[in-house]
């Protein structure tokens, strides 16, 4: 599988970011933007740095993650300028200026010291983007991440460019490697912490490198939601395992999540028909304006699954209406996926920055916009046994509808969840998660 990107989509991409930059700063009386990669922080007390993570923004016109105290200048009708950090330095490794072709679209300036971008600018003029604010007003920068901007930058985070798309395929291929391989290792007996191992290598990341922590749960640890562990111990009867696990291309993320029943059974039988409920989703999705929606109907899909497997004995819209399926899935059907395995804009009505909020009983969604092209979006409806809520339900008055039996039989496999990255072009939704599947059998 190619790893690499064509330059072309990047031209149109900076072109298409450019035109975006000079309508934020209309109505402004902003020149342009100085924003920040970011820098390290030690832990207290230590002299070791966490892991880096570059401010989304910069990694937005640039594709390079790794450079603490850069800077990109952005200023409408003028060719944009990476102030590329490479302090002379024996104690650690500085990163080597890029050669790639895309370098061809900007003024690079290799700075040694940030004292050396502020003679380089005009503060007064720019907005500052970037969490060092004590640096933007020693600098005298005009505005600090001035929120109507950010509001316009984000709404249109959601529209991907060809550049971004290719990217993020590119991602999905990579996720798509380790979550092959960690099937095999759980199969063939292997711990979480083998898994995720497993995972990592398959796909040439560090664990600082993945797009967020994967999630690696065999059996009951799958009814946490985000659960963060790696048990080195086998259990003892492998059950089941959820994985929750991305990769980056070039700053852009996959997220995608399977789940596997050691053995034939009814939890077996549940996942094959999640898998089959999430696909008739996503071909359903062209039916759909609006997200919300689209989770309100998985919730119905859910409810009538929970019903046709004997576990509910409430009708379909009647698990939905009172909440008895929020109880089986207390999460959102998805989110916009990019710069930012949760990226930003979800819940964004427009570039002012109006907000719409999810529905009262589904405060976890977060994406309710409407579904339009070249956004990319995650499906990934769950199905999960988690014992602090059953206990709820358990003392709620829906208690005699729900087949207690059953609900205990399936405890020790923690739950299901499965999700697919989609794209929406030309009205109708592609599949970059699935298509990676196919193209590695």
């Amino acid at each position: 599988m190619s790893t690499e990107l064509s330059a072309d989509p990047y031209a149109d991409h900076i072109g298409i970011l450019s035109s975006r930059l000079e309508a934020a700063l209309a109505g402004t009386s902003l020149d342009g933007l100085l924003i920040a990669a970011g820098q390290e922080h030690t832990a207290f007390l230590d002299d070791r740095a966490y892991p880096f993570i570059v401010n989304p923004h910069f990694n937005h016109w640039v594709p390079v993650r790794q450079v603490p105290e850069s800077f990109v200048l952005v200023r409408p009708a003028h060719k944009p300028v990476l102030f590329f950090h490479q302090p002379a330095d024996y104690w650690y490794m500085s990163a080597s200026a890029p050669e790639d072709e895309w370098t061809s679209y900007w003024d690079i300036r290799i700075i040694q010291n940030i004292t050396e971008v502020r003679d380089q600018i005009d503060p007064p003029n720019l907005g500052f983007i970037g969490e060092d604010t004590a640096l933007a007003e020693a600098w005298g920068c005009r505005e600090i991440n001035p929120e109507s901007v950010l509001n316009h930058l984000h709404y249109y985070r959601a529209y991907k460019t060809d550049y971004e798309i290719d990217a993020l395929q590119v991602a999905a291929n990579t996720a798509v490697r380790g979550h092959l391989k960690a099937r095999d290792t759980f199969f063939s007996g292997g711990s979480e912490f083998d898994i995720q191992h497993a995972y990592l290598a398959a796909t040439f990341h560090r664990e600082q490198e993945t797009p967020y922590t994967s999630i690696v749960a065999i059996n009951e640890h799958a009814s946490v939601l985000h659960y963060q562990y790696y048990d080195q111990s086998t259990p003892v009867d492998n059950l089941s395992m959820l994985i929750d696990a991305g990769a980056n291309a070039q700053g852009y993320a996959a997220d995608v999540t399977r789940t596997y029943a050691k053995r034939d059974g009814l939890f077996a039988d549940l996942v094959t028909t999640m898998d089959e409920q999430q696909q008739a989703l996503i071909k359903a999705i062209p039916e759909f304006s609006n997200y919300t929606d689209l989770h309100l109907d998985m919730h119905l899909r859910l409810s009538q699954l929970l019903v046709e497997s004997g576990l509910s004995t409430m009708s379909a819209p009647a698990m939905v209406e009172s909440g008895v399926s929020f109880y089986f899935m207390p999460h959102g059907l998805g989110h916009l996926v990019g710069l930012q395995t949760h990226d930003v804009g979800g819940q964004q009505r427009d570039v002012e920055g109006i907000l719409k909020p999810p529905p009262e009983q589904h405060r976890a969604l977060r994406l309710t916009r409407n579904i339009e092209d070249d956004m990319v979006f995650t499906i990934e409806p769950g199905l999960y046994f988690i014992p602090m809520l059953l206990k709820q339900l358990r003392a709620s008055e829906h208690n005699s509808s729900i087949n207690w039996t059953m609900i205990n039989e399936l405890i020790g496999f923690g739950g299901i969840r499965i999700e697919d990255n989609i794209l929406m072009r030309n009205g109708q939704p592609h599949n970059l998660t699935r298509s990676a599947f196919a193209e590695a059998s």
